[in-house]
């Protein structure tokens, strides 16, 4: 397992503990940094040199037992020029010193400041931020441990060294709300998909619930009697039975309009009939990611007690290819009422998202609706890892994904939607199909969801390339990312928190 995190807010440091500066290019640090540096005489410049350490970003140099400090371990991490205090690039200095620190310490004192001075409250939550993600690691059924392993400690207590201990305390607590949201996320996506089935996904959901969470969990027969045939159709071939979750976080103004958000959630997708190939086909158990992101998205607004009424809906299904499951050129009826003709079993998670789209806009009349889905190859050709894909049919609400997207580090592109896509998608024997062909495929898949939001303002995150495997980054090392929470989490407390 990771090792256990303990974050500790002070003024000063331990002569215990492993001693970690920032400094800016040239070496330039902040005044308290610069006092401590100044001890070791002219032994820190001549270190420098001759690492060629100049404080670029995400450098750093490592002195054991350092002259002149009665510290056991000095390491300085760059930070590239002036103006590195953005809540982004302090969650990354936190990941690169949580990093450092990982095989070699259990205990270190972060100073909290730059080379312009002091960090601020919400600046020091940031840095505990990055160091909690990048602590994360996910090995739980791993029995033996390397050699190099058996040495990593189990406790890792960090102190940050502020000005304003109490306030950064205080402004750690909503942090750590975010994080343990990321973390859920993160531990739902990296479980095998024989441990993480519908039920058990639905099972783990419940316990929001301790945080004043509403969770209901409808079952098939619910499921039928709402007429959610896309949905169920996906999930019949499995022997484990599709459940829909809906969660309500109501912190905001009482009978006001939540926000929403709906999740896919095929806890595996072999592809069902239209069978995927079998290389990489162990993936598939991260199908499930747009669903797991919304439920730690609603774990870290009930845990930080937001000022919003939210809800949040995942489709949970199994893809399976049984003498039950659904055939290409099967006909299925939405709640809608609208026919999709299935033409490839594998385009499914569309189907599960049209269900639950509708029934969401129509039960709670939302602000908007933000579904989140691992739904597309296509939009991995497009992007790349980098970037989720971005469809939308509100202005506002894509500049303010956009937005959030930079200041988190969650970054997503906008792409097109048209009319003339729709053409794609026409069906000979129904109102639509559930696949366009390979040319504008990301594209299709978001025009077809499209007609399950009526006039809602709405956006649709396709998160294939950012969910899973993913590029590993300063803040996270782990294969399923938890990507979306912070992203969303950040949208909702700039634009709506009362």
């Amino acid at each position: 397992m990771a090792a256990a995190l303990k974050f500790v807010f002070n003024s000063f440091a331990s002569r215990r503990d492993v001693l970690i500066l920032f400094c800016a290019e040239n070496l330039k640090f902040g005044p308290a940094s610069r006092r401590i540096v100044s001890r070791m005489g002219d032994g820190f410049r001549r270190a420098a040199a001759a690492d060629r350490f100049t404080g670029k970003n995400g450098s750093s140099l490592d002195l054991i037992a350092p002259a002149g400090l009665d510290v056991p371990r000095l390491v300085v991490i760059g930070t590239g020029k002036p103006g590195a205090s953005s809540s982004r690039n302090l969650a990354k200095l936190g990941g690169i010193a949580m990093g450092k620190l990982s095989k070699i310490a259990t205990a270190a004192t972060i100073f909290a400041e730059l080379g312009s001075g002091a960090l601020k409250a919400d600046q020091v939550a940031d840095l505990a931020l990055g160091a909690r993600l990048r602590g994360y690691s996910f090995d739980l059924y791993k029995t033996k441990r390397k050699e190099d392993e058996e040495q990593e400690p189990k406790r890792i207590e960090l102190n940050f060294a502020c000005s304003n201990p109490a306030s950064a305390e205080k402004a750690w607590a909503r942090r750590a709300a975010i994080a343990d949201g990321v973390v859920f996320a993160r531990d739902l996506v990296n479980e095998p998909g024989n441990v993480l089935y519908p039920g058990e996904f639905a099972r783990r959901t419940s316990g929001l619930t301790k945080l004043g969470v509403g969770v209901e969990v409808f079952d098939v027969a619910a499921m039928r009697k709402l007429g959610m045939g896309a949905l169920l159709g996906v999930g019949q071939g499995s022997a484990h039975e599709a459940k829909l979750v809906v969660m309500r976080w109501n912190g905001g103004k009482r009978g006001a309009d939540p926000v929403a958000f709906i999740g896919k959630g095929v806890c595996f997708d072999s592809g069902g009939l239209s069978i995927k190939p079998a290389q990489n086909m162990e993936d598939m158990k991260g199908d499930m990611a747009g669903a797991a992101c919304v439920v730690g998205l609603i774990h870290a607004l009930a845990a930080r007690k937001a000022k919003v009424n939210a809800v949040g809906a995942i489709g949970l299904v199994e893809n399976m290819p049984d003498g039950k499951a659904q055939r290409p050129g099967d006909i299925v009826k939405t709640m809608s009422g609208q026919t999709i003709e299935v033409i490839n079993t594998d385009a499914e998670g569309r189907l599960v998202l049209a269900d639950v789209l509708y029934y969401v806009n129509k039960r709670f009349k939302p602000k908007f609706m933000i579904n989140l889905a691992t739904l597309t190859g296509a939009i991995i050709v497009a992007l790349g890892q980098e970037y989720a894909g971005l469809f939308c049919n509100d202005d506002k609400l894509a500049e303010r994904l956009i937005e959030a997207g930079e200041a988190t580090g969650e970054r997503v592109w906008r792409m097109p939607l048209g009319p003339e896509y729709d053409k794609m998608i026409d069906s000979k024997f129904a109102d639509m199909k559930n696949t366009g062909g390979r040319s504008g495929g990301a594209i299709t898949a978001a025009q077809l969801l499209q007609r399950f939001v009526d006039k809602t303002p709405w956006a649709h995150l396709d998160i294939a390339g950012t969910a899973m495997g993913s590029p590993q980054s300063d803040i996270n090392r782990s294969w399923g990312s938890g990507w979306g929470v912070r992203l969303l989490e950040r949208l909702v407390e700039d634009h709506y928190e009362r």
